[in-house]
């Protein structure tokens, strides 16, 4: 992943995720940090729980679309094990918090050195991802600089300002069995 040209943060020296479709509906995200802990805000681990505005600190995020839908689902990971879900009627059009049967599974491991965030998201209980062949998807991070600043990541970033929403960020795409 690559920080938007705008928002640059050199402390970062890698963020990479990896993603997997595992049977029968689950999405596994890994998101790997590799940075001087005390040059970055990281959210302590807490009780996991759904929150708000987690993106205005560190935080690990996914853009999840069916096919050529033009709603998706907004996944938010925290280090904190906090976690938000919404889903978007269009592009940044009716957000609303998605109802889900089932958490998001998080675990998270701290070094000196980064950190890595695993989440696993159960699709069957999302009506628009339930049972889909097909999905378009954008990854994307939010990084806290120890001064507050903020540095958005992600695998493409659309012109002018960050936005992780744009259509042109959906650039992985994932056949589901």
């Amino acid at each position: 992943m690559t920080a938007h040209p705008s928002t640059p943060n050199n402390d970062v020296r890698s963020l990479a995720v990896q993603l997997r479709a595992e049977e029968p509906d689950i999405l596994m995200f890994q998101y790997s940090l590799v940075v001087d802990m005390s040059r970055v805000r990281v959210p302590e681990s807490g009780a996991s729980g759904r929150a708000y505005a987690l993106w205005e600190h560190t935080c690990f995020e996914a853009f999840v679309a069916a096919g050529d839908a033009t709603g998706y689902h907004e996944f938010n990971f925290s280090p904190s094990l906090d976690w938000a879900i919404y889903r978007f009627s269009g592009y940044r059009e009716g957000m609303s918090p998605a109802e889900i049967g089932r958490a998001p599974e998080i675990s998270v491991r701290r070094g000196d050195d980064g950190l890595e965030l695993k989440s696993a998201v159960r699709l069957a209980h999302l009506a628009d991802l339930r049972d889909v062949r097909h999905l378009r998807i954008a990854l994307a991070a939010v990084i806290e600089d120890d001064n507050g600043g903020l540095s958005y990541w992600g695998l493409r970033h659309p012109p002018g300002k960050p936005d992780f929403h744009h259509p042109n960020g959906f650039v992985l795409e994932v056949a589901c069995s």
